[in-house]
């Protein structure tokens, strides 16, 4: 395999042209591992490694929080019927929430998951009717909430895709 380098005088973006990816993805990588001087490549995996072990969450413990084996139970019943594990983690704290209001920041905290990953469940649940997106006019962000409808309205929209 052949390794192109900043060193080597080549830009970002040709580097990104010739690996197929976005230039935006090159320039993170350098600036976050040591700039285009001090870049080095072993040491950046090693970086990357590490991220990526400290991004994933642990598997649920016996002894976790109080309500942490009620709200597991809730999402295995959730998956079980059919529903993503995510999009169950997400549903399921939202609902526990003292409000049923969360923002994108606070899901991904809490559940120690990626934004995508949130995203992507919060789509589905929104798409299904169990969730509905308020924005926030001060923050300029999304906040997502279930009401006490959210069951009512779900089961109409299953019921007009079913007949969809």
């Amino acid at each position: 395999m052949t390794v192109w380098r900043v060193a080597d005088g080549l830009s970002y973006a040709e580097i990104a042209r010739r690996l197929g990816r976005p230039t935006s993805t090159i320039s993170r990588e350098v600036g976050r591992n040591g700039g285009p001087g001090g870049y080095r490549p072993q040491q950046a995996h090693q970086a990357t490694v590490q991220r990526a072990r400290r991004d994933t969450p642990s598997p649920p413990h016996a002894a976790g929080p109080p309500g942490g084996a009620m709200e597991e139970e809730i999402v295995e019943l959730a998956v079980r019927s059919g529903m993503p594990r995510m999009t169950a983690r997400v549903h399921v704290d939202l609902l526990l929430s003292e409000d049923g209001r969360r923002t994108a920041t606070e899901l991904t905290r809490r559940l120690k998951v990626s934004p995508a990953s949130v995203s992507v469940a919060v789509n589905v649940l929104v798409e299904h009717g169990y969730v509905r997106r308020e924005r926030d006019p001060q923050r300029r962000r999304d906040i997502y909430v279930v009401d006490d409808d959210a069951w009512y309205h779900s089961v109409l929209i299953s019921a007009q895709q079913a007949l969809a």
